[in-house]
């Protein structure tokens, strides 16, 4: 049976979201290529001068990259996750990722939580090198937090179906 109503749009939300972090990330990694490049042009040739920004711009893009590639992670099951039984199905598949669901939103939490604290003590500061608002760093934090929840809060939705009806949502 399709799902219809608030269920309805609250998956094309995240589908559409989980779409954005793709493009993000394609972004990140292509971004990311030019000051890594500059970086080593400059350490090996006289060709072009050694620009500083270039490393924490590379160090910015890291730690996006990597934070995005975890949200897409859990919207896709893929992260977290250690299949020790990958023959079991159903109802006691459902509860065995709901008990891992419980793990993965704890972590989301102390993400939201301490992440939350981490970039308000950045609010105000700025990188050393290019002059960047650390804030713009540190909120990665927060939001793969929130992501992971509202991603992970959308696996424990399915999980409770199999539980409740014994069969996959559509």
């Amino acid at each position: 049976m399709p799902e219809t109503g608030a269920r309805a749009i609250l998956r094309r939300i995240t589908f559409l979201y989980s779409r954005v972090l793709d493009l993000l990330l394609v972004l990140t990694v292509a971004v990311i290529i030019v000051p890594v490049t500059m970086q080593i042009f400059a350490r090996f040739t006289d060709i072009i001068p050694r620009y500083i920004w270039t490393e924490e711009l590379a160090r910015f893009l890291l730690v996006w990259m990597i934070m995005i590639g975890a949200m897409i992670g859990v919207r896709e099951g893929t992260h977290f996750t250690v299949d020790l039984f990958p023959e079991m199905r159903g109802r006691r598949r459902a509860a065995a990722d709901l008990l891992v669901s419980v793990f993965v939103l704890a972590m989301a939490g102390v993400f939201v939580w301490w992440g939350w604290e981490f970039t308000d003590f950045a609010w105000f500061r700025i990188s050393e090198l290019a002059e960047l608002p650390l804030w713009t760093i540190h909120v990665a934090w927060p939001i793969c937090g929130v992501t992971w929840l509202l991603f992970q809060g959308e696996r424990i939705w399915d999980d409770i179906h199999v539980l409740r009806h014994g069969e996959e949502p559509l």
